[in-house]
């Protein structure tokens, strides 16, 4: 097995001195209910190295030598599906696994599934047991976690909360312990993860690389050494890294008798309810923080310092916020909120009132304190509120009406167009060696060839031939591509700043159902790709934000961007499908042979076979009914920038139903 990078050679600094990204994985791994870690950062910031490196400076841990499960042998309480285990049985030490879940995992993977081999083989129904339970009591590490399919992120996310898996499927139920350290990586220029998953990680950390020339050579020049002569480098780090397991498996020791007391409670609360943030499992983790880095620190009592470093890594990405507001935490209003002094001691117990008193809050509602600083309502926080730093198209945007793609597709799984997925419901069967077993039909396919087949027992004889995956119809994932006029015609009458809204509510929508966007602006005599195809939806905003308006309208030139746009990603991934989006008044006007030309160029995109939808921006009572004529062209749906709002749609439902 190859020698992995030294942990402390990554961090680059003592145990005390730790980063957040450091600090955030030992804390998690001292209380594993934190739930998880989320490092976000630039590609080559040592994001996966340091992950990897982490297994090595956990302490190891006793399992039975029979057990796939790893259950703990000293917890009386701990059950296994391969137990029980006899008194004698052998246990062995071993490290802690460091299990990876690559992006394109299945669910069959991840949870387990039925042994196909002993099924076929032998008539026997077993459970093969998953990477879930491989990961038990260590650690489970997903690299781009952003990319992977939200389906299975709440499902790792739900077995960390929990610390159980239940498995019924496939004639198989078991149940097992999977107590593990999730931590996931990802960079944010290849698209964000949804605000309803980014808020079931624990924890969030974000790292760069340094910006200091003697840190960065420092780097490469460890990178180096360790590339020309691993052992050597490995062992000159050795004694850090047992220091830092000693101090670790100490912390965890001493964590269940770490005191977390009322008044640091009501403090983090009162945190939690300045931040805005919604739900309480932000001052849940937040708590479990505290504790585990008083417990690290060596403490028997949260503090002031605990709370605030439990703060900064457990709050700032569930703050409310825009979709594209990156994550982040007003530093001073923490500092406001927890005060200058330490919190001060519980009073004793005794038979007092026992009533709220306000003289707990902290020193700031002391007498020597002076006078109280004035509530934190929005108007004294301006900076920090979800408001900050956005514009009046992103506050206006709206919920759209879902667009889709004709047709059955095969992408990768989304939350847009019908397509064929390896989740969703199930819709058939077919003939095949890879997906969900359909065992149903896997047998009826073996009883017709009983008959032809000389079976020396009673049991159904199966071979591979029987054998029948699950077909199922799911949700696929689309590159949704914006051509958008920004001519003067568009500019005229405000019509920009309705068309920037809806376009902006649409990007909202294809970043919650993580399409691939791009986004093409045509005005003047030019059509520009402003935005090559990405997963990066808040990119596409700020092009848009900073779209300028203005000049002729070259509809042909933008059109047949569009086309060689198209033609150049369906080369690149056939499967991923396209969805066109021409955003126009239909107002050709570069030229005069400027609309014959835009509807030749239309018939040239017509003869694509793409799904387009043509966003009317005409407004005004004379209209002219270009973008009518286009669409019909193009063979697309035609849509009034007033009816892309879902509302739109409901309310013309409503009044044909009336």
């Amino acid at each position: 097995m190859p020698l992995q990078y030294p942990f402390s050679a990554v961090l680059g600094c003592e145990a005390e001195d730790l980063d957040d990204m450091g600090l955030a994985l030992v804390l998690t791994t001292i209380a594993p209910e934190i739930g998880g870690v989320l490092v976000r950062g630039e590609k080559g910031t040592a994001k996966s190295t340091t992950v990897r490196a982490l297994a090595a400076v956990l302490p190891p841990v006793d399992v039975y030598a029979e057990d796939r499960f790893s259950i703990d042998p000293s917890d009386p309480s701990a059950a296994s599906p391969d137990g029980p285990f006899a008194a004698d049985a052998s246990v062995e030490t071993r490290p802690v696994r460091l299990v990876e879940l690559p992006v394109g995992a299945t669910e069959d993977r991840v949870l387990g599934s039925l042994h196909l081999e002993r099924a076929l083989s032998q008539g026997k129904v077993e459970y093969e047991p998953g990477l879930l339970a491989r990961a038990h009591r260590g650690i489970l590490y997903v690299d781009e976690v952003n990319l992977l399919h939200d389906h299975l992120v709440d499902l790792l996310l739900d077995a960390a909360a929990m610390g159980r898996v239940t498995i019924e499927r496939d004639g198989v139920s078991v149940e097992h312990a999977a107590r593990f350290v999730l931590i996931g990586t990802m960079n944010p220029e290849e698209g964000e993860l949804r605000p309803q998953l980014l808020d079931r990680f624990g924890l969030t950390v974000e790292v760069a690389a340094p910006r200091e020339p003697a840190l960065r050579a420092e780097v490469v020049r460890r990178r180096m050494a360790f590339d020309v002569d691993a052992p050597t480098f490995t062992d000159r780090y050795r004694s850090l890294d047992r220091a830092l397991t000693q101090r670790i498996s100490d912390a965890r020791d001493h964590l269940p008798k770490v005191r977390l007391t009322d008044i640091a409670l009501l403090k983090i609360a009162e945190i939690c309810a300045a931040f805005e943030v919604d739900g309480l499992r932000a001052d849940i983790v937040t708590a479990r923080t505290a504790v585990a880095h008083a417990a690290w620190q060596g403490r028997d009592e949260v503090t002031r310092a605990d709370i605030r470093r439990a703060a900064l890594l457990s709050l700032p990405h569930r703050r409310r916020r825009n979709p594209f507001d990156a994550p982040g935490l007003d530093e001073d209003l923490l500092d406001q909120l927890l005060g200058d002094d330490e919190l001060p001691p519980e009073p004793p117990e005794g038979p007092s009132d026992p009533e709220f008193d306000e003289s707990d809050l902290g020193p700031e509602s002391s007498e020597d304190s002076g006078p109280s600083d004035p509530p934190l309502g929005p108007e004294s926080r301006e900076d920090s509120g979800p408001s900050a730093g956005t514009t009046v198209a992103a506050e206006a945007a709206y919920r759209p009406r879902l667009l889709t793609v004709d047709g059955l597709g095969e992408g990768a799984a989304g939350r847009r167009s019908r397509a064929l997925s390896r989740s969703g419901r199930r819709v058939g069967a077919t003939r095949g060696d890879s997906g969900s077993l359909h065992l149903v039909e896997t047998l009826m396919a073996a009883a017709g060839q009983q008959p032809l087949r000389e079976r020396t027992t009673s049991r159904v004889e199966l071979r591979a031939e029987d054998l029948r995956v699950a077909v199922r119809e799911g949700r696929e994932a689309n590159l949704v591509l914006f051509c958008v006029d920004a001519s003067g015609s568009m500019a005229a009458r405000k019509r920009m700043t309705q068309v920037k809204t809806a376009v902006l509510s649409l990007l909202m929508d294809a970043y919650r159902r993580r399409d691939k966007v791009g986004l093409i602006t045509f005005r003047g005599a030019e059509a520009e790709l402003v935005l090559p195809p990405t997963h990066s939806v808040e990119i596409a905003a700020r092009r848009l934000d900073e779209l300028p308006a203005g000049g002729r309208t070259p509809l042909a030139t933008g059109l047949l961007e569009a086309a060689t746009v198209l033609q150049r990603e369906r080369l690149r991934d056939p499967r991923l499908r396209p969805l066109l989006v021409v955003v126009t008044d239909g107002r050709a006007t570069d030229g005069a042979d400027a609309v014959a030309r835009s509807i030749k160029a239309a018939e040239y995109v017509a003869g694509l076979r793409v799904t387009t939808v043509v966003i009317d921006g005409e407004g005004g009572p004379l209209r002219l009914g270009l973008a009518v004529r286009l669409a019909e062209v193009l063979g697309a749906e035609h849509l009034p920038v007033a009816e892309v709002t879902a509302e739109a749609l409901t309310g013309s439902v409503r009044r044909g139903v009336a």
